[in-house]
């Protein structure tokens, strides 16, 4: 099985599967980050080179199966994986781990887009502290009124000017980041919904704080089957194990 990972959740999805004879779990990294945290099991790092690329791979590995675990806003892997797979007539699966929701105290302000985002959060000036994705981090430059405060795992140069770079590996907390706001002076926060529990605490920080919190829509999800568990994700196994036995 073909795993394809990077998220808090697919590392414990290889760990859930890694005792269980019947499969033989390789994870995929995309190797944004140098030092990972990598998963129990085989591991492969980089790219597969689009479409071609991947089904070159799939075809030489006998792959029998591909679990799609990947972030929740990069959909572009998913969509490569589920159109391969569909022409391979290779079982696909993806798992989406559910969106958060807002809680009793929060000030939500939910947007579609990262550019709807970035307009409302940054309307009034002020701190902001941006979980956006690093790739998205040079259009902070064009928002002059603004201070932005990023995290990122591994250190980095500041991608523009304002920009304060905070080093950071999970897990976070709800104390230390309301610490951090409170030292950085944040004012409101810009976040995607990637949903999961790994980065759940700097909402529970804001909300603590009172702050404003502008919310990034996950764009659409355009693939399938789709599971939420993964008591999900075994049963999906088990009836593919079995439906190859008989």
């Amino acid at each position: 099985m073909l795993l394809l990972a990077g998220t808090g959740e697919a590392r414990e999805l290889a760990r859930d599967l890694a005792g269980d004879p019947r499969i033989a779990v390789v994870s995929s990294l995309a190797g944004r980050t140098r030092t990972p945290d990598l998963p129990p099991g085989e591991v492969r790092v980089g790219g597969f080179g689009g479409e071609s690329g991947l089904a070159r791979y799939l075809g030489e590995t006998g792959v029998g199966a591909v679990v799609d675990a990947t972030h929740p806003f990069a959909r572009t892997m998913s969509v490569t994986a589920y159109r391969v797979c569909t022409r391979l007539g290779i079982p696909y699966l993806r798992f989406e781990r559910p969106a958060w929701t807002p809680e009793p105290g929060d000030r939500w302000i939910e947007v579609p887009d990262l550019s709807a985002g970035l307009e409302r959060a940054c309307r009034e000036g002020g701190c902001i502290f941006a979980s956006i994705g690093r790739s998205a981090w040079p259009l902070l430059a064009t928002f002059e009124r603004c201070r932005f405060v990023v995290r990122t795992i591994e250190p980095v140069d500041p991608p523009a000017p304002r920009v304060h770079v905070v080093t950071a590996r999970p897990p976070y907390t709800v104390e230390g980041d309301r610490a951090l706001f409170e030292e950085l002076g944040v004012e409101r926060l810009l976040v995607r919904n990637v949903g999961g529990s790994g980065a759940w605490s700097k909402l529970a920080a804001a909300r603590a704080l009172g702050l404003e919190v502008v919310m990034i829509a996950r764009p659409p999800l355009a693939v399938g089957p789709v599971v939420e568990t993964p008591v999900q994700l075994r049963s999906w196994l088990e009836d593919l194990l079995a439906g190859r036995s008989r």
